[in-house]
């Protein structure tokens, strides 16, 4: 690309779509840029991406106007084969353009299309995968990767194309902390080659203040702002307006600018000039911690087990080790997350509490009954599991025939399957969309209606593999005040997650797994802030200010204790 990618006064609407997706988008993308879009569910991120590189109109139909040029040319002129070799695009849903048996394979089935050479072929492969972090696994099958890997696959095989122009839809939304790192360290390698641009979709603001220099916002097919992201993300309430995360420091610093302590415009956005803003406040003197009892909440204590692992081992058919010796028990009514590495066997784990797993070795216990004794269908109604991809749940025509299906194989009367149906819809502000096919939504909405599903069941034990992925801010404010909610009531939940900032504030306790062992677990403060653990960003202010106190999670709550104080001291 010698000059950049525009997009003129684009306006498109789906088949049978009664809303544009799309309303008058006027955008320039120049060679060299990192521009990130957010905004919340259904602004139209996606169906922006799909423009970019001609999926939209040519796979989809449906009608649009305006123009999309790459130096000039019109993307409309071109097929979408060929619009391809220059604007590639990495789906929100990985396992959607999965096509090789093996990792090896699916990386050059790009490349092979297009009649790259072999060797040419191999040198993309070996330098793809080592570029995401796959190195190693080339013979491994695609079936049997992890989510997160599955993630890092489809971009390396967009990568092996290379093209001028990489669109990525929430390319990091299933990576463990090092690997969002690892991935937006590439993408801004990738932006400095000469006549490359990148643009990412993404809901987690952190890695956007630090790689990208445009912040494009969209609300309702339109753009609502755009920007520099620090000078966005600088304004909490302006995050939280368009359904965007705010960033924790921010919250801190915002905390600090309504006290008068520094300007609005000082506000920090990261823990380094966090450190810096208070050190000079405080001016060499004294900074009395916050008490340990408000900045973290107790576990669940004398409960019975309702889960427990006994020295469990999963060995996969190609030889991998998936679990390695876990003994781990969860009582009645406890909140745990479980967290890790990409591949550390979080969701190998979980799936052997409802059977959808095997042991090799060992012994899984549910309610004090030994799994093996029971069938699958029973385990579900004991374990409710929401699969880290809703898709794979999801098979029924519209959201109350999936939301009630295990109702009815349960048998229960119609007329409490209605009531049931429409009281979980309800609970899961589903309500409006009861009659829709799930496909025709977003993939936050299905991600709620895959939980809704499994609630309706009214399991005692709830698993929930990466709840929030897809979700805007208010989406993942909703999701997890149901989950908060389903646990005051006596549910016990057992979350896997990479959001660490989702674990801090919601979860009692913290199990970690590292190459299928249990390498930590405690009171999830505790955990966080001990070595090797990726902490929130508030837990590190607190370490790096207060080395041995427990480390307050809440943001609001430490700026709060940080401003008030920081003034009693300005004050003295």
């Amino acid at each position: 690309m010698r000059d950049s990618l525009d997009v003129v006064d684009v306006t498109y609407r789906y088949p049978r779509g009664d809303a544009d997706a799309l309303r008058g988008v006027d955008l320039r993308f120049p060679a060299g840029s990192f521009t990130a879009v957010m905004g919340p569910t259904g602004a139209g991120k996606s169906s922006l991406l799909m423009t970019l590189n001609g999926v939209i109109p040519q796979l989809t139909e449906g009608t649009l106007h305006g123009a999309v040029r790459l130096d000039g040319a019109d993307l409309a002129d071109y097929r979408v084969q060929t619009i391809t070799e220059h604007v590639g695009l990495v789906l929100q849903d990985p396992e959607g353009q999965l096509l090789g048996r093996t990792v090896a394979e699916d990386v050059a089935f790009g490349p092979r299309n297009y009649l790259v050479p072999r060797d040419e072929i191999r040198r993309r492969v070996t330098g793809c995968l080592a570029r995401v972090g796959l190195a190693g696994l080339e013979e491994r099958a695609t079936a049997e990767l992890s989510g997160g890997q599955k993630q890092r696959l489809a971009i390396a095989g967009i990568l092996a194309l290379e093209p001028e122009v990489l669109c990525l839809d929430e390319p990091a939304a299933e990576l463990d902390p090092q690997g969002r790192r690892e991935v937006y360290a590439t993408l801004d390698l990738l932006r400095h080659t000469p006549g490359t641009a990148v643009i990412v979709v993404d809901h987690d603001g952190a890695d956007v203040v630090r790689r990208a220099d445009r912040l494009v916002v969209l609300d309702e097919g339109r753009v609502g702002w755009q920007g520099r992201p620090v000078d966005f993300f600088r304004d909490p309430g302006l995050a939280a307006r368009h359904s965007i995360r705010p960033l924790p420091i921010a919250v801190i610093g915002s905390v600090l600018a309504e006290a008068g302590l520094i300007a609005h415009q000082n506000v920090p956005l990261d823990v380094d000039t966090a450190v810096a803003i208070v050190d000079q406040l405080r001016s060499g003197r004294p900074l009395p911690a916050p008490t340990p009892a408000s900045g973290t909440a107790p576990p669940a204590a004398g409960t019975a087990p309702v889960i427990e692992l006994r020295d469990l081992a999963h060995t996969y058919p190609d030889g991998h080790r998936g679990l390695a010796g876990v003994n781990l028990t969860i009582g009645r009514g406890e909140y745990v997350a479980l967290v890790g590495r990409n591949g550390a066997g979080k969701t190998t784990l979980t799936k052997h509490l409802n059977r959808l797993l095997d042991p090799t070795s060992g012994v899984v216990r549910i309610d004090g009954v030994d799994a093996a004794r029971l069938e699958p269908w029973e385990l579900a109604h004991q374990v409710g599991y929401v699969f880290q991809n809703p898709d794979h749940q999801i098979f029924n025509r519209t959201v109350a025939d999936e939301v009630g299906y295990g109702l009815r194989i349960a048998g229960l009367d119609p007329d409490r399957i209605g009531q049931r149906v429409a009281e979980t819809l309800d609970l899961c502000g589903l309500s409006a969309v009861g009659d829709r096919h799930p496909f025709s939504l977003g993939k936050g909405e299905r991600q709620r209606i895959a939980v809704a599903s499994v609630l309706a069941l009214q399991p005692p034990v709830l698993v929930v593999d990466e709840p929030t992925t897809g979700q805007d801010w208010s989406g993942v404010r909703g999701v997890m005040a149901l989950i908060d909610r389903l646990n005051a009531h006596g549910t016990t939940i057992l979350m896997v997650t990479h959001d660490i900032d989702l674990v801090a504030g919601h979860a009692r306790r913290t199990v970690v797994l590292d190459a299928g062992q249990v390498m930590a677990d405690g009171p999830t403060a505790e955990v966080l802030a001990a070595a090797g653990v990726s902490v929130p960003p508030t837990a590190e202010l607190c370490r790096r200010l207060w080395p041995d106190a427990v480390p307050v999670l809440d943001a609001g709550l430490l700026g709060r204790h940080l401003a008030t104080t920081l003034d009693r001291r300005a004050a003295g």
